[in-house]
C-alpha cells in the first residue's frame, strides 16, 4: 500500500520537533509557485531570488519563534509574506503604487495557443504584450484577483480568504477586471485573436 505524502501541517510539526529535512520538503513543494509569483511581479531574476530567500527566512524565523498559527493554508500564508516583501521592495524603490501589482499574466486564457509558425508565435507574443500593458491600467484590487486566478491558479474561495473579502466580492472584482480589459481592448483597437 502506497504511503500518502505528509501534509504541510505534519511537515511543520516534524520540523519543529527537530527534523530539518521536513523543512526542505516543505519549501521544495511550494518553491515554484512562490518564486513564479515574485518573478512575475518584479520582472528581475536577481531581485526575485533575493525576495524568495527573504520570504523563506521569514517563514523559518516565524516557525521557530512559535508565532505561526495554523489558520488557513500554509501556502497562502507564505504567498502573503512574499507579496508583502514585494510591496516593501517597491516602496523602498519609491515606485508608483499602481505598479506594485504589475503582472506578467501569460496564462490569461483569452488565447488559444496552438501556435505553429514563427509568424503565429510573434503575433501571440504581441497579443500578450498588449494584454500586459492593459492589465497595468486595472485598479489594484482587480489586478490582484486576476493574477491570483489566472497566474497562480487559486480558486475564488482561496482568493476570498487571501484578500479578506467574500467570494461574491472576489467574483465581482474578476468580472469588472474582464469588463475593463474588454473595454480597453475595444478603445485601443487591439485584436486578441489571430487574423488570417
Amino acid at each position: 500500500m502506497k504511503a500518502t505524502n505528509p501534509s504541510d501541517q505534519e511537515l511543520i510539526k516534524r520540523y519543529l520537533a527537530g527534523n530539518e529535512s521536513s523543512l526542505e520538503i516543505l519549501i521544495n513543494s511550494h518553491k515554484t509557485r512562490v518564486y513564479s509569483y515574485i518573478l512575475m511581479v518584479v520582472k528581475n531574476p536577481v531581485i526575485a531570488d533575493d525576495l524568495f530567500q527573504d520570504t523563506f527566512i521569514k517563514v523559518i524565523n516565524t516557525l521557530k519563534s512559535g508565532a505561526y498559527n495554523e489558520e488557513g493554508k500554509f501556502i497562502h500564508w507564505v504567498m502573503r509574506i512574499a507579496h508583502n516583501l514585494v510591496i516593501d521592495h517597491f516602496r523602498k524603490k519609491k515606485r508608483i503604487p499602481i505598479k506594485e501589482n504589475s503582472s506578467e499574466v501569460d496564462t490569461f486564457e483569452l488565447l488559444n495557443l496552438k501556435t505553429e509558425s514563427i509568424e503565429d508565435i510573434l503575433i501571440t507574443d504581441q497579443i500578450h504584450q498588449d494584454l500586459k500593458l492593459l492589465i497595468e491600467y486595472l485598479p489594484s484590487e482587480q489586478k490582484e484577483v486576476l493574477i491570483m486566478r489566472h497566474y497562480i491558479g487559486m480558486s475564488f474561495k482561496d482568493i476570498a480568504e487571501e484578500t479578506n473579502v467574500s467570494i461574491n466580492t472576489a467574483l465581482g472584482r474578476m468580472r469588472y477586471a474582464i469588463m475593463n480589459i474588454r473595454r480597453l481592448v475595444s478603445e485601443n483597437n487591439i485584436s486578441l485573436t489571430h487574423s488570417y
